[in-house]
């Protein structure tokens, strides 16, 4: 049994089947974890929720942003962008099913010592603090009042994490660090403009994974959200995403029972790119 985790697919059906035919993948024996950004952007953001779907027990997916995104857009609660690719989702016969299959997926997930999320981990919080956070919003997603929820979670404040936080405001908070976060200040202050790899940090302002004391240090740490990011050179972190909807690679990290791990990555090969490469909706 082998476990993998893959980063952005945004769309992108064709290098997904690529990629799981190349590490010959089986529903039966191996398990998946997505890291988020599942649809837009990319060609077949239909195709991508039938496929993961389908596979049921075997895949597990964190929320990103655009999948947030799609989820608001789905609703009428929020406008499509001009770089959206949104349609064929919208017009979908089914689509409350994939609304409903995405709604019910975790913001956050930790599987053999690996904490899994889209972006990233404000320094104040503990593994499980995270996940605790992150079941708060789930709860919502997952209730009635989603609806609401999403309404009101477009907004870069607060954007610091404080205990007392309510509503909102809180679950806002969580939302941007574990769909947004890039870059933050010492004391978690987060910035959201900035989209340049982490050598083009603002002033004032590093990633979030070298603020120091961070709480979750001690845990591996995989993402995505991030394509402009060149892998730090350590362990403990894996940025998987590879830029796969901007003509990059689509990449997974293999996990044996044995603890070993490896990367592996397969070409995009769209036809077409996006006209502003590394351009992100904020949700």
């Amino acid at each position: 049994m082998s476990y993998y985790w893959i980063g952005d697919i945004q769309g992108c059906d064709q290098p997904l089947g690529r990629l799981l035919d190349l590490i010959d993948f089986s529903p039966s024996r191996d398990h998946l974890v997505l890291l988020g950004d599942l649809i837009n952007r990319g060609p077949s953001s239909l195709a991508v929720l039938k496929r993961l779907m389908a596979l049921q027990g075997s895949v597990q997916c964190v929320l990103g942003n655009h999948d947030l995104h799609g989820l608001a857009v789905a609703f009428g609660l929020r406008q499509t962008s001009r770089l959206d690719t949104l349609d064929e989702l919208l017009q979908a016969q089914d689509s409350t099913d994939w609304c409903t299959w995405l709604r019910h997926q975790p913001m956050a997930l930790l599987s053999h010592d690996v904490l899994s999320v889209h972006a990233g981990v404000l320094p104040s919080w503990t593994v499980q603090q995270t996940l605790s956070l992150a079941g708060e919003v789930e709860s919502v997603l997952r209730g009635p009042n989603w609806h609401g929820f999403l309404g009101h979670m477009y907004g870069n404040t607060p954007a610091s994490w404080h205990e007392e936080l309510e509503g909102f405001d809180r679950l806002r908070v969580v939302v941007n660090a574990l769909t947004r976060l890039r870059f933050c200040t010492p004391s978690g202050e987060m910035e959201f403009k900035t989209k340049e790899g982490a050598e083009n940090a603002p002033k004032g302002y590093i990633p979030w994974f070298d603020v120091p004391g961070r709480r979750t240090a001690d845990t591996t740490v995989a993402f995505g959200h991030w394509s402009s990011l060149r892998q730090p050179a350590r362990q403990d972190l894996w940025a998987l995403d590879t830029g796969c909807v901007w003509g990059g690679c689509l990449s997974a990290m293999r996990w044996r029972e044995d603890g070993t791990h490896e990367r592996l990555q397969v070409p995009c090969q769209q036809a077409q790119k996006p006209a502003l490469k590394g351009t992100h909706n904020s949700a």
